[in-house]
């Protein structure tokens, strides 16, 4: 038992446990200068966000230590348990939870605030790749679509209840897992037709939109060959489209007023620019990121961070600081780390032994992808300001402590690869 133990230790990677240590302790560097003044200079002050987080990492230490030392098999033997827990635990905020920025999804002890919905995403990725593993699994039988999209949708659904919607959108990213175990291409293709019709029915009148529509599935009928088939799938597809137009209209009407502003900033309509709360946060994290400049003005001198003119700076916008003291040379080090560090995941998926460890692998990358790629991409204005962390930077324990988990979960799944092949 004794030479087992080590022979664990010996197959962690350690190339992920160091950039781990490094995001952790350059993110903190960054939480500090966001909320940084002359009033408060010991890091250790529990009264600021930088001491505070300290904590959480210590914290998550801790976490990543305890990760590592349970045995690999306790994971997928009590992959179902734990979501069934996570489930239960969302329901539970709804009715017993705090509202904080008008979303209904943290648990208060005291000072201390626990999002269930952070956690629910390592416990979602466990699920998965519990059922996929199991070898009566076929992707091609359309009772494993829809069980895995059950698994995927039902925390989407009570977490959307809670009126967070950024982060229920982060668990849509567990199709491209689908996707790698054997889920068409079709079915990604469909996803992403939705997602510009989505678009586009919020940007042009819905009449407008639907008589486009009509008139492009005329077309289709006049060119293929007039078989009732094809004029009958034609159709089929063109009252969908008009559906999913009406839907959408109606959806945005019943949003509430900061996600319409959110979802107009992005798309350009009317006056969603500066003269909006939205577009300002936006138009202030450019000027913060470009006024960095090449190389940067230095830690704790960033002038848009100091007097902050940049909204959520320790949390949702922390890239902002990274741009403004560390210049376009730093923001460009953290993305390619970023990148390194996700490619990494994916190298070590494919590499294990066990279906379980591989599925689970794929989860860990595509949910610090759509992390990184969303959080800094709405910094720029890419995307839409939907409020998801920048993973071990953003301030917070309940993110810093499920991206530890998420990620040492996999460290110690690809440390049993030695076992498997001894």
């Amino acid at each position: 038992m004794k030479r087992n133990s080590t022979q664990i230790v010996e197959g962690i990677d350690w190339t992920l446990v160091a950039m781990y240590v490094m995001f952790v302790c350059i993110g903190w560097m960054n939480v500090y200068a966001a909320v940084y003044n002359d009033a408060h200079s010991s890091i250790f002050d529990m009264s600021q966000k930088y001491g505070k987080q300290l904590i959480w990492i210590g914290t998550g230490f801790l976490l990543a230590i305890i990760i590592l030392i349970v045995d690999v098999d306790f994971y997928t033997v009590f992959a179902w348990p734990i979501y069934v827990f996570s489930m239960f635990m969302l329901v539970a905020v709804m009715f017993l939870g705090t509202t904080i920025s008008g979303s209904k999804s943290w648990f208060r002890i005291g000072e201390v605030g626990i999002q269930p919905a952070e956690f629910a995403k390592f416990a979602v990725n466990l699920a998965l790749a519990k059922f996929l593993s199991n070898m009566d699994i076929n992707m091609d039988k359309l009772a494993t679509k829809i069980k895995s999209f059950l698994i995927i949708l039902l925390p989407v659904v009570l977490i959307l209840l809670e009126n967070e919607t950024g982060v229920a959108m982060v668990y849509l990213v567990f199709i491209l897992v689908l996707y790698r175990e054997g889920l068409s291409g079709n079915m990604l293709l469909l996803g992403f037709l939705g997602i510009l019709l989505f678009a586009l029915a919020l940007v042009i009148d819905k009449i407008i939109l639907i008589s486009v529509l009509s008139g492009i599935a005329v077309l289709f009928i006049l060119v293929i060959k007039k078989k009732l088939k094809n004029i009958l799938l034609v159709v089929s597809v063109l009252i969908l489209a008009c559906g999913a137009v009406v839907g959408t209209n109606y959806a945005f009407s019943h949003l509430h007023g900061y996600q319409k502003k959110r979802l107009d900033v992005f798309l350009g309509k009317g006056a969603a620019g500066e003269k909006t709360k939205s577009g300002y946060n936006v138009n202030q994290a450019k000027i913060s990121i470009g006024s960095g400049g090449f190389t940067g003005k230095g830690f704790l001198q960033g002038t848009q961070t100091k007097y902050d003119f940049v909204p959520e700076q320790a949390t949702d916008f922390i890239f902002c600081t990274i741009g403004e003291e560390w210049g376009f040379l730093g923001s460009a080090f953290i993305v390619i780390a970023f990148m390194f560090f996700i490619v990494r995941i994916v190298f070590l998926a494919e590499r294990q032994r066990s279906l379980f460890s591989r599925i689970y692998g794929y989860g860990v990358a595509c949910i610090f992808f759509f992390h990184v790629l969303v959080n800094i991409g709405m910094t720029i204005g890419l995307v839409p300001v939907i409020g998801i962390p920048l993973p071990f930077f953003s301030y917070g324990g309940s993110s810093l402590w499920s991206f530890t988990i998420l990620l040492f979960i996999f460290i110690k799944l690809d440390s049993s690869r030695l076992l498997i092949l001894r």
